[in-house]
């Protein structure tokens, strides 16, 4: 059991942590005074939060999802009481005594919750319902009305690149970007997600500095190959046709055949905009050696859901995602809570992680960057610039311009101190996002996001 011998560190529990807000404020609640009644058993922790009111808050965390409860009125998903209480328990020193049982509010939640994800298998998923599964016939001329309608606003949006090509690329500086967020607005009405979002980008590159027309004319070629892919997806081998079909933003199962193993947690972080807050889990199989992601979306402001501790390993089946070379998966049945994987990570050079994502980009040409373990790297600098450089061989690969932006890089810094380090992260054409570290030889991971 997770509570005795196994407890997180405090860096895997901040790792949780929906934004910087919420680390700080679970920081100063992760000291005993605010707690009573804590305990923690069968794979959960739970305590009572002194807060503002007469009632304290009941906080429990069920640490086999890891998942969170909590009755203060905060959206965030963990809360700062739960993030306070996580690290009182990682603390070890006693103010978290196991305990036989829960009491009686926490133990119903758990009860509960660990009820209704046995009852998500697929084996007992029933249902009874007369969904698309059930008229197999509606689903198919729901899918070819769809298809009609993205059909036309990958037509119209044709029609609107020949026109900016045609005027010259200088006419988008003064269009403005109104006229781009009218076309998004098209490619939502023709049930193209994916179009749309690529669109909002091409209306922000005008003002976004020197050299915008090269990187304008790039992008438009990505969306110009995307709308051809879709308009002669049947000319195109399936794996090619489920990518185009996903970067559109047409909904697919995860059809994959469910594969277990330990997978460690390579790294989380989040992104946002006006309307989404998208969770992105890196995940590396222990076994398979497979580096797999996990997305989580939160709507409306909220945080999403799910979140693993980096650097602990978790027992459970993934199902892949369609598409050529696509490293998405589904989450499905976890038989064990997080725990220490134990595993030294092996990684490859510089030059291989560059040669890695050119092969990638033949099978999804719209691929932004792929995964990359980098093995026996020193961050050093390049001018104004910064640069992992292979200690064992006369090859480097640039920081992005938002890792340079970031305090984990400062965190890098220190934990090499002129050393090797093993590095994870995200190699693609904008250079190399480091997610997370580890020191030479093996050692607790270190989040850099």
């Amino acid at each position: 059991m997770t509570e005795q011998g196994v407890r997180w560190t405090a860096d895997q529990v901040l790792a949780l942590a929906p934004d910087a807000a919420s680390r700080k404020a679970g920081s100063r609640l992760g000291t005993a005074g605010p707690w009573s009644g804590a305990g923690s058993g069968k794979g959960a922790v739970w305590g009572l939060c002194k807060g503002s009111g007469s009632r304290p808050y009941q906080t429990v965390v069920d640490l086999d999802g890891p998942a969170y409860k909590c009755s203060c009125p905060s959206r965030k998903f963990p809360c700062k009481h739960a993030l306070g209480l996580l690290l009182l328990w990682a603390g070890g020193d006693g103010s978290v005594p196991v305990r036989p049982e829960p009491p009686d509010w926490a133990g119903q939640w758990l009860a509960g919750r660990r009820e209704r994800a046995q009852d998500k298998r697929p084996e007992g998923s029933g249902g009874g319902g007369g969904g698309a599964a059930a008229d197999p016939e509606a689903a198919r001329r729901r899918a070819e009305r769809r298809a009609e309608r993205v059909t036309a606003g990958a037509s119209e949006l044709e029609q609107r690149l020949a026109d900016l090509l045609r005027g010259g690329l200088a006419t988008a500086e003064h269009a403005g970007y109104g006229l781009w967020e009218e076309t998004a607005a098209r490619m939502v009405d023709a049930q193209a997600p994916g179009l749309a979002a690529r669109v909002r980008e091409l209306g922000a590159i005008p003002g976004s500095g020197a050299g915008w027309p090269a990187r304008l004319l790039e992008e438009c070629a990505l969306v110009h190959l995307l709308d051809q892919g879709w308009l002669r997806r049947d000319r195109l081998p399936e794996p090619l046709a489920a990518t185009v079909r996903s970067r559109l933003g047409l909904p697919a199962p995860a059809d994959g055949p469910p594969e277990r193993d330990r997978w460690l947690v390579l790294a989380q972080y989040d992104t946002a905009d006006a309307k989404l807050t998208t969770r992105r889990i890196w995940l590396y199989g222990t076994a398979s050696h497979r580096i797999r992601l996990l997305l989580s979306y939160g709507a409306g402001g909220r945080a999403p859901e799910l979140s693993l501790p980096v650097g602990l390993a978790l027992d459970a089946e993934l199902s892949a995602y369609p598409g050529a070379g696509q490293p998405r998966a589904a989450l499905g049945e976890r038989f064990a809570a997080p725990a220490p994987a134990g595993l030294r990570l092996r990684g490859v050079g510089t030059a291989e992680a560059v040669a890695r994502y050119g092969t990638a980009l033949c099978e999804d040409p719209w691929l932004e960057s792929v995964p990359a373990v980098l093995e026996r790297v020193v961050p050093v600098p390049d001018g104004e610039q910064w640069q992992l450089a292979d200690a064992d061989a006369d090859s480097a690969l640039p920081l992005s311009r938002s890792a340079r932006s970031r305090p984990g890089l400062w965190r890098l810094l220190a934990l090499s101190g002129g050393a090797p380090v093993t590095v994870f992260g995200e190699c693609g054409h904008r250079g190399f996002t480091p997610l997370t570290a580890w020191p030479e030889g093996g050692g607790e991971a270190v989040p850099l996001c």
